[in-house]
C-alpha cells in the first residue's frame, strides 16, 4: 500500500494545479464478490488520501476477471449496473470527492458484459462502457461485445478533462483510440487483465503517439495469473520546445508488485502540444480510407470464431 507517485516532468511555467491525478489500483483480487468489495474500498480511501483525482479499477474487477464456462454460473457470478456492489462505488465517488472507475462482469442479455462504469466526484455516471473487441479467440467468446465507444467530460477539483475508455485486447485494434479521439478524447482510462510485455506496451505507446492523448493502463500485479502489473501512464508528448529531438511518451512504469501507483497528467501542456502539432486529426483524408470500413475478411485471417 506505498505511495508510489509519479509527476510528469512540466514545461517551464505549466500550472500544476492542472495536472489531473491518476491511481492505477494495481491490486490483486479476493476470490469473492464481498471481498472485492471491501477491498476496493479499501483501495479507494488510500488512493484518496494520496490526491487521486481518478481511481482507476483493473479489467473486471467485480470477479477477478474470471469467466465460467458454464453459462447459468457465468450469468450468475454477474452483477447489473444497479446492483449494491457498482451502487456503493457510486457512493465512495461521491463520499471521497474523486472520481471512480468501477469495472466488472455486468448481467446483460444474452450474455454478460466486460464493463467500465466511470463515476464522477458527485457520484453521477459518466459513462458506462462494454468492451468492443472481445477476445473471441478465448473465453470472452462467452461475453456479449460492446457497440460503440464513449467520450464525456470529466469534472474534477484541477478542471474539466475529456476522458473516454478502451479495455485490454481494445488497445490492440487503432480504430479504438482513433474513434475516442476523433470524438474528443484527451486521457484514456483503460483497464487490462494481461500479461502487459514490450509489445503490448508498444501499442499503447504507439496510440498515445498517433492520437497525442494520455492514456492511463491499470493491470493486475504478477500475483495474478496471466498478469505482471506494469501498469502504465502515456502523456502523447512527444515533443517539448527548447528540447532536442524527440521524448518517449511513457512517464510512468509500475513494476509487478501490488499496490497503487500514482501518476500526474498534465493536461494543460497535452492540450498545448495537441494545438500545434502534426498527428490526430490535423492532417487525415477519411475520403481515402473506405476500406478501413469494409465487412470482408480475406485469407490469411479468415477465423471461425470470429463474431460481428
Amino acid at each position: 500500500m506505498d505511495k508510489k507517485v509519479v509527476v510528469n516532468e512540466r514545461a517551464k511555467g505549466e500550472n500544476p494545479m492542472k495536472d489531473i491525478r491518476v491511481a492505477f489500483l494495481q491490486i490483486a483480487p479476493t476470490g469473492s464478490l464481498k471481498g472485492n468489495l471491501e477491498k476496493g474500498e479499501t483501495y479507494c480511501k488510500l488512493a484518496k488520501e494520496q490526491g487521486a483525482d481518478i481511481v482507476l479499477f483493473p479489467e473486471m474487477w467485480s470477479s477477478g476477471y474470471q469467466i465460467p464456462e458454464e453459462t447459468e454460473e457465468l450469468k450468475a457470478l454477474s452483477v447489473s449496473r444497479e446492483s449494491a456492489f457498482v451502487r456503493r462505488f457510486q457512493e465512495l465517488a461521491k463520499e471521497l470527492h474523486t472520481a471512480v472507475g468501477i469495472t466488472y462482469l455486468q448481467t446483460w442479455e444474452p450474455l454478460p458484459r466486460n464493463t467500465i462504469t466511470l463515476f464522477d466526484r458527485y457520484g453521477e455516471e459518466v459513462y458506462t462502457y462494454a468492451k468492443v473487441h472481445t477476445c473471441d479467440f478465448g473465453e470472452e467468446c462467452r461475453l456479449t461485445a460492446g457497440d460503440d465507444f464513449y467520450v464525456a467530460d470529466l469534472d474534477t477539483e484541477k478542471g474539466t478533462v475529456k476522458v473516454g475508455s478502451m479495455i485490454c485486447y481494445d488497445r490492440e485494434f487503432p480504430e479504438s483510440a482513433r474513434i475516442l479521439m476523433l470524438k474528443g478524447a484527451e486521457l484514456l482510462l483503460v483497464p487490462n487483465a494481461c500479461p502487459m510485455e514490450i509489445n503490448r506496451i508498444s501499442q499503447l505507446r504507439s496510440r498515445a503517439y498517433e492520437n497525442m492523448v494520455g492514456i492511463a493502463t491499470v493491470n493486475y500485479p504478477e500475483a495474478q495469473p496471466d498478469c505482471n502489473g506494469h501498469s502504465t501512464a502515456f502523456d502523447g508528448i512527444v515533443y517539448r520546445p527548447g528540447e532536442a529531438g524527440s521524448r518517449d511518451t511513457l512517464f510512468m512504469e509500475a513494476d509487478g508488485s501490488e499496490g497503487i501507483f500514482v501518476a500526474d497528467f498534465p493536461i494543460d501542456e497535452m492540450r498545448e502540444y495537441r494545438s500545434r502539432e502534426v498527428h490526430g486529426n490535423a492532417y487525415r483524408h477519411p475520403a481515402k480510407y473506405k476500406l478501413l470500413v469494409a465487412d470482408e475478411i480475406r485469407n490469411p485471417f479468415i477465423r471461425k470464431d470470429y463474431r460481428k
